[in-house]
């Protein structure tokens, strides 16, 4: 089993964070983000997320604390990819509607006369999973249809979780998830149907940059529990991207929010798969597509292709990108897991926790040694890492969490 983490960097250095070149994503604002998620609040079962805190974890890792923002807990879906979904079903709705999309609340919209002149509406998308359950849940909420296509591999557990949802139909294709989305584009094409997709191409990029943006009120909200805990700023975060979609739309917030002190951040991908990866070592200012075999256990950021709307963002403002073979985030499950004594449990699946497994990779891997001095973690850093999902695949899950060491 090949066991080397690949790094590359954007251009800069790795240390030239200070030297970052690059516009802060207008559309992804702090007044902006502000709206977004005060809409979130107004959608029945929000709450905030917890941010779970491991010091015992980064005393041992030669760190002053590690932070880890649980999305297991997001609307009862086991991952964030609901705030996506629900705020980007809610922006069409509008449409429909003649509603202001700036000031409708989820009340407003789903009052009983706007729910019998969308009941007939439908909506198709494609997923590894928790994206595909985000849409098919919030086409639910607002009591219309959501049919929902997934690529060939898919486990049945994360199939059967979109089914129990309320999706009207499920369909693992023959294809991998590149071709799904094309297949299902094609359907929504032909149907007249609304494609809600979380990556973008020419021509489509206003229900991405939707849901983009309703990624970002669990960015909001991190920021707002560091800041509790007398944490002004992180020093270091991992984004882990499939497209970058979350990975894009996070770091466009924490741009805006932090400007000149944004916190060094490192965007990881399977080794597979990593297409943000190699369009920051291609180095032409082009997002390009993953030339990898797309087998990974990260089902969730099993993508060959970047999403244009964040991409200029992931151009231009991580300071490096790492591609990690599965072993890497099964280590992540396996910490997450197994909490030392004081310390936060973290259910986290495939997708959420590569970050922790590429920080005790950085921070004890002796090879790696060139990249932390370089990144400067030391007893005085702190950390910010994203689950963004729980056990989607329980049974690979409780294989990985049977080991008695790492």
């Amino acid at each position: 089993m090949e066991r080397q983490i690949t790094w590359t960097n954007n251009g800069i250095g790795i240390i030239e964070a200070e030297k970052r070149q690059g516009q802060a994503p207008a559309f992804l604002a702090e007044e902006v983000v502000e709206k977004i998620a005060a809409f979130h609040s107004s959608v029945p079962g929000y709450a905030v997320t917890p941010l779970a805190e491991l010091p015992a974890r980064a005393k041992e890792l030669g760190l002053e604390n590690i932070f880890v923002k649980d999305e297991s807990h997001r609307f009862g879906l086991n991952a964030f990819k609901g705030l996506g979904g629900v705020y980007a079903v809610s922006k069409v709705i509008c449409e429909k509607l003649g509603l202001d999309l700036e000031k409708a609340d989820f009340s407003q919209i789903c009052s009983e006369e706007n729910k019998e002149k969308i009941k007939d509406m439908v909506f198709i998308t494609a997923t590894d999973g928790n994206h595909g359950k985000g849409v098919a849940w919030a086409a639910k909420k607002f009591g219309c249809q959501a049919y929902v296509y997934m690529p060939k591999g898919t486990v049945e557990s994360r199939v059967q979780a979109i089914r129990d949802v309320g999706a009207t139909e499920v369909l693992v294709t023959d294809y991998f998830y590149d071709d799904t989305v094309r297949m299902a584009n094609k359907r929504a094409e032909e149907n007249g149907w609304t494609m809600v997709q979380d990556t973008a191409w020419e021509g489509y990029e206003k229900i991405p940059t939707y849901i983009v943006q309703g990624y970002t009120t669990l960015a909001k909200e991190a920021v707002e529990q560091l800041k509790e805990k007398g944490v002004d700023a992180p020093d270091l975060v991992i984004l882990q991207a499939g497209v970058g979609a979350f990975a894009g739309g996070v770091l466009g917030y924490l741009v805006n929010h932090y400007g000149e002190k944004l916190p060094k951040v490192i965007i990881a991908e399977p080794d597979t798969v990593a297409c943000i990866f190699e369009s920051a070592k291609i180095n032409d200012g082009k997002p390009h597509a993953s030339t990898g075999s797309c087998e990974t256990v990260m089902a969730g950021l099993n993508c060959a292709e970047p999403c244009l709307v964040t991409y200029p963002a992931l151009r231009d403002f991580p300071v490096a990108y790492a591609a990690c073979p599965d072993f890497v985030t099964e280590e992540g499950m396996w910490l997450l897991g197994k909490p030392l004594a004081g310390d936060d449990k973290v259910i986290s699946g495939e997708s959420g926790a590569v970050g922790m497994g590429l920080l005790y990779e950085l921070t004890q891997n002796p090879d790696l040694a060139e990249i932390k001095a370089r990144l400067g973690l030391n007893e005085n850093s702190v950390v910010l890492l994203i689950s963004t999902e729980g056990n989607t695949d329980p049974d690979h899950y409780t294989e990985v969490l049977a080991k008695e060491t790492l």
